[in-house]
């Protein structure tokens, strides 16, 4: 652990309100380490397209959880990556945490620009979250009872955002993890037919998968009216990212918590026991 002094200090969680960002902050809040949410809502507000603002968040803060909103895939997120860990450096802050994309060639750039930094840095790669499925743009879909991708046969190792949390918490508060890449990934693969099956299992209700062509995958993006960006970054996820690349398994949640990953099946049963998969049908 770090010494007491330094504990005082804030840890700086960016994307504070987001999937893995929020269960960050809750951790450390638990482990009585101060916590300050990097966000544009937050105080001070943190906003990645207004480089002014970097600096307030990062006053007098111990280390910072970096993730890049909307996504490393991002032409400028490499440039930015690395101005913001400059000035964290200026300001005395050592120790960054970044969340990184398996398989993403711009996290790759944004990667090498956090490596080459100078800082004492820690990357957790990861792919498909299992919470995609109930707190994002998946969510709509399952509620309707069809998941429709442009995805076949890849079998992808979701992971959970609760490992990923976990994983992030031990990077930035204990000693061993700089200069390491941890690659996480669930303890299985599968496909997102499989994926829909364990949903529909665990949640009781008629789900299926459809696989669509990558022509019907964007025209029902373009009718959702989204931002070009987002639009763009799913677009790519989709047709491209996913072609198998990450279809392995790796050892990061082992080395870096010493347990096993938690499976797609137990994320489908917790997920479920919240409703959130649930009571919807009634309402609209």
């Amino acid at each position: 652990m770090h010494s007491n002094q330094s504990l005082r200090k804030p840890i700086l969680v960016i994307g504070g309100t987001g999937k893995t960002g929020r269960r960050v902050a809750d951790r450390l809040t638990t482990l009585g380490i101060p916590t300050r949410i990097g966000s544009r809502s937050g105080l001070p507000p943190f906003d990645w397209k207004n480089a002014s603002t970097w600096e307030a968040a990062l006053d007098n803060t111990s280390a910072v959880y970096i993730t890049y909103h909307p996504d490393l895939a991002l032409p400028e997120a490499a440039d930015e990556i690395a101005g913001l860990a400059k000035l964290a450096q200026e300001k005395g802050v050592r120790r960054l945490v970044m969340l990184s994309g398996r398989g993403e060639e711009g996290a790759s750039q944004s990667e090498l620009a956090l490596q080459n930094s100078g800082a004492d840095w820690t990357i957790l790669r990861v792919s498909w979250f299992c919470q995609n499925f109930s707190e994002s743009f998946l969510l709509d879909t399952v509620l309707n009872g069809i998941i429709a991708l442009p995805i076949g046969s890849v079998k992808e190792p979701f992971i959970d955002v609760e490992d990923i949390a976990d994983a992030a918490v031990v990077a930035l508060t204990e000693e061993g993890h700089i200069g390491q890449i941890y690659e996480l990934t669930g303890p299985r693969l599968l496909t997102f037919a499989e994926a829909t099956e364990e949903i529909a299992r665990a949640s009781g209700r008629e789900i299926a998968y459809a696989q669509i062509t990558k022509e019907q995958f964007v025209s029902g993006l373009e009718q959702e009216n989204l931002p070009p960006d987002f639009t763009n970054l799913l677009i790519e996820l989709f047709t491209e990212v996913l072609d198998g690349r990450n279809a392995y398994l790796t050892d990061g949640v082992r080395r870096l918590l010493g347990r096993e990953p938690r499976d797609f099946r137990d994320y489908a049963r917790d997920t479920a026991k919240t409703g959130v998969w649930g009571q919807v049908r009634e309402n609209g």
